[in-house]
């Protein structure tokens, strides 16, 4: 099973500084357990920051072996100067495509890079033909204080996403947890992609080497 986490500073307290050293962290213990990918999802920082905070990524990752990949939300800048393994993109047809990623990459005179994007149907997942892998969702609906605020779009739709995107690997995204991540599986996602289901300092989530989801507390 692939395993792609999703930052979020902002889950953690404390000022600017707190919330960077807690991500690192996070990091530190998602890179023990063997997390595949972490996406560097920060889009509230300025270039310059955003550059410093994956540099200081990357040199925690890559002090491990195998090293989680790490992936810079929308800004293939940033990727390019920081050495990043790659990028993750928005379906949004003003996006980059994975093609033009590449390009930017080689030019760079960088190793050919990861590209994923973020998928929500199929005719998406058809023009990500290009990708390395594709995240799709949201599977499950959000409901917070009672109240709905994402629809999910369902395991029958997550079945023939992954079916259609062969043999590009698909990630089950929003609304992941424990009791569901097989689900996920069982209909052909290669893996899981989540952002508070791995934001845990809880030791059941990430034991020695690998995710446990039988034993991990639920999250939404």
């Amino acid at each position: 099973m692939l395993r792609y986490a999703i930052t979020d500073r902002t889950l953690f307290p404390g000022d600017e500084a707190a919330r960077q050293a807690a991500l690192i962290a996070q990091a530190t213990r998602l890179a023990v357990a063997g997390v595949d990918f972490i996406q560097l999802r920060e889009k509230d920082l300025s270039a310059a920051s955003l550059a410093d905070l994956a540099r200081r990524l990357l040199a925690v990752l890559r002090a491990h072996s195998p090293a989680p990949r790490l992936l810079i939300s929308s800004r293939v800048d940033v990727a390019i100067a920081t050495g990043a393994d790659g990028v993750h993109l928005t379906s949004s047809p003003d996006a980059l495509t994975p093609v033009q990623v590449r390009s930017l990459y080689a030019a760079a005179g960088l190793p050919e890079p990861l590209v994923s994007i973020s998928c929500h149907t199929l005719d998406d997942v058809a023009r990500a033909a290009a990708a390395t892998h594709i995240l799709f969702g949201p599977v499950f609906e959000k409901v917070v204080a009672d109240k709905l605020v994402t629809a999910g779009t369902g395991l029958d739709l997550l079945r023939s996403a992954s079916a259609a995107a062969a043999p590009i690997p698909v990630l089950a995204l929003g609304g992941i947890t424990p009791a569901n991540a097989q689900d996920c599986l069982a209909d052909g996602a290669a893996g899981i992609a989540a952002i508070r289901l791995f934001s845990s300092d809880s030791a059941a989530i990430l034991p020695n080497s690998a995710i446990d989801l039988d034993r991990a507390t639920p999250y939404a």
